[in-house]
């Protein structure tokens, strides 16, 4: 339904990138989960009402909030689609994510309580009659509820959004839960065995679970988290397909929100080069990474002398110390200054957080080393910490 209703109210509803797209999708998604939760709710009321049970009560008002954090992902997406302002340069993508904790934060509260009716029915337990319409509107509601699942999952992804992956979420503790009531009204039936609350208390646990998990992810968001490696590669790929770029180091990205990412990356170019021409291919290094992956780019140009036969041999000997060491770590900007009674090796090296040594205890190591293979050769390293996420 979802895919039939964006060919017929977006326009180019497959470029996905496109922050007009990624906003009408948002909007989709939401009025149509508004539909879909009230319908729910309706029902599963009656159905408590009617039936006594408190599981299936609190189910229904799960889904009556499931239609208020629908109304806050419209809003998020609306107040994110809005363009910079002198007071926001960087536009105001991170509504998103702020829209995305609200829901969590919904999601855990409607988890407390319906754990806290919950041991309120297992202490004073009552009875419960279902009918035949009980068992009819669970069962409308799992096939509901993990629809909603798939379309916000399909295209949480395709969009990039975190508030339609935590809706996601929530839609499938929506489902779990729904046959956790499911499997306890039918027990009580065949068996007589009153555990409406004791199942209702463990819905209540995974609700909370997936809403607190849902949180911490976009928590990560709002405090920033590292790049896709696979990004950055990408875009690494872009900076040396160009004629007379080295390497690149010291890539940071950062994140505004959805469509709204910023690079920043030292390239480095040859020491002797014309620096005019090479301004220019930087220039036209930007203009791709933006035309390619939508990202605002700026490079800082390194010169490395590539043509020192001195420097090019201990620039490759440092690398196997540092390799013999730990492949994790690499190193750049390197350069060497020789005067009348000892040589300066100069470095930066990139050490991952968490690292087993100190950043002291690292340098002392590789300077050691250094000094070792010649007494005039004296380290000066610099520690950078690498700001990509690299997969195990």
């Amino acid at each position: 339904m979802i895919k039939l209703l964006a060919k017929l109210f977006i326009e180019n509803s497959e470029n996905y990138k496109d922050q007009k797209v990624r906003s009408a999708y948002g909007y989709l998604c939401g009025i149509v989960g508004i539909v879909i939760n009230i319908l729910l709710f309706g029902g599963k009321f009656i159905a408590g009402f009617i039936s006594g049970s408190v599981a299936v009560t609190a189910d229904a008002f799960n889904n009556l909030s499931d239609a208020g954090s629908s109304v806050i992902s419209l809003i998020g997406f609306r107040l994110a689609s809005q363009k910079p302002d002198p007071h926001h340069p960087f536009g105001h993508g991170r509504f998103e994510y702020i829209a995305s904790l609200i829901i969590s934060m919904v999601i855990i509260m409607m988890g407390f309580e319906l754990g806290r009716d919950s041991v309120v029915k297992i202490i004073n337990p009552s009875e419960v009659e279902y009918s035949s319409l009980t068992f009819i509107i669970l069962g409308i509601s799992i096939l509901a509820k993990f629809y909603m699942f798939i379309y916000n999952r399909s295209v949480g992804k395709k969009i990039d959004s975190l508030t339609l992956r935590a809706t996601a979420t929530d839609s499938i503790s929506d489902t779990v839960s729904t046959i956790a009531v499911l499997v306890s009204a039918i027990l009580t039936v065949k068996t007589g065995i009153m555990i409406d609350g004791w199942v209702g208390l463990a819905v209540a646990g995974f609700i909370m679970f997936a809403g607190i998990s849902s949180a911490k992810e976009t928590i990560d968001s709002l405090l920033g988290t590292p790049p896709d490696e696979e990004f950055c590669k990408a875009v690494e790929e872009i900076v040396l397909s160009h004629d007379g770029m080295i390497g690149i180091h010291d890539m940071i990205v950062h994140n505004y929100g959805p469509g709204r990412v910023f690079i920043s990356l030292h390239a480095e170019v040859p020491s002797d080069g014309n620096f005019v021409d090479i301004h220019d291919t930087i220039d036209n290094i930007e203009h791709d990474i933006m035309r390619e992956t939508g990202c605002l780019a700026t490079i800082h140009m390194d010169p490395v002398d590539v043509r020192d036969e001195l420097t090019a041999q201990m620039k490759a000997k440092v690398g196997e110390i540092i390799s013999e060491i730990d492949e994790q770590i690499t190193f750049h900007d390197f350069r060497m200054v020789s005067g009348p009674t000892h040589t300066n090796v100069i470095f930066d090296i990139v050490v991952p957080y968490n690292y087993k040594y100190s950043d002291e205890e690292i340098v002392d190591i590789i300077a050691g080393k250094i000094h070792e293979t010649d007494e005039r050769f004296f380290a000066v390293i610099d520690v950078d910490k690498d700001f990509i996420e690299h997969k195990k």
